[in-house]
């Protein structure tokens, strides 16, 4: 039986390991987590790798931009240290590096990606290579705030599944937040991600109404588990996998 809201580790769990890295997933992995969540953007070798910020400041304490270094480069950078010394081992993977850890997991895959209005292209192109083969395809959401990313990502892998990304912001373009509804099916998602501020009633029954799965971040409140179940909310993404699994199975 499915449980009801599936929980979904932001960027790995990462209340318990420093994000986005191998620490992070494997920390998601033994929380029994259904899903895990995270960043991608390109090196300078056109090379996807997993990070969420666009320089090494706050992770590496390196004032280098991800898009000046290469992949090999970015290997070795400590972006494990500044959560714990424990971590000092943990450099920046790459996606694949990333699916071939996560090769007998199970559960959702959420990949974000990271990039700005002119460079989502390729971005968009290195990650469809990447997953084409993979055997975790049928379990990967590619989602992104840049909404054009979505068409190209079905126009190049029509098999992989997109989210919409929306912040409360959005509220700052549209007049009223239903038509969050409308954009994303304009730019045809298969589902919609919300910032926790969007994730209203009647969005999430409008949502419903046009077969557009709902997952919400990011939470960590166990409060949210009920407000799911009343709001028929598919996902929630957490920094405490475990915690909140365990709260939502008891």
């Amino acid at each position: 039986m499915i449980r009801s809201p599936l929980i979904i580790a932001h960027r790995g769990g990462s209340a318990h390991a420093p994000e986005n890295t191998l620490a992070a997933f494997r920390a998601a992995v033994d929380a029994g987590a259904d899903g895990i969540e995270f960043d991608v953007q390109l090196a300078r070798d056109g090379v996807p790798v997993i990070i969420h910020d666009t320089d090494l400041q706050r992770t590496a304490g390196v004032d280098k931009r991800v898009a000046d270094l290469t992949s090999r480069q970015l290997a070795k950078m400590d972006v494990g240290s500044w959560f714990s010394a424990q971590f000092r081992a943990e450099t920046v993977p790459t996606l694949e590096q990333t699916l071939h850890f996560l090769r007998d997991f199970n559960g959702l895959i959420y990949i974000e990606l990271k990039c700005e209005l002119n460079n989502f292209k390729p971005l968009v192109a290195a990650v469809c290579d990447a997953i084409r083969e993979s055997r975790l395809l049928p379990q990967i959401i590619v989602k992104s705030f840049r909404l054009a990313a979505i068409p190209e990502v079905r126009c190049s892998l029509p098999e992989a599944q997109t989210a919409a990304l929306f912040e409360p912001s959005i509220t700052k373009i549209l007049r009223r937040r239903e038509h969050i509804i409308a954009m994303a099916r304009e730019f045809a998602a298969d589902q919609i991600s919300l910032h926790r501020a969007l994730a209203t009633d009647k969005l999430c029954v409008l949502a419903s109404q046009a077969n557009l799965p709902v997952t919400v971040w990011t939470v960590d409140n166990a409060r949210w588990i009920t407000l799911s179940r009343q709001r028929s909310i598919r996902a929630l993404i957490t920094n405490f996998p475990g915690e909140l699994k365990n709260r939502r199975d008891s």
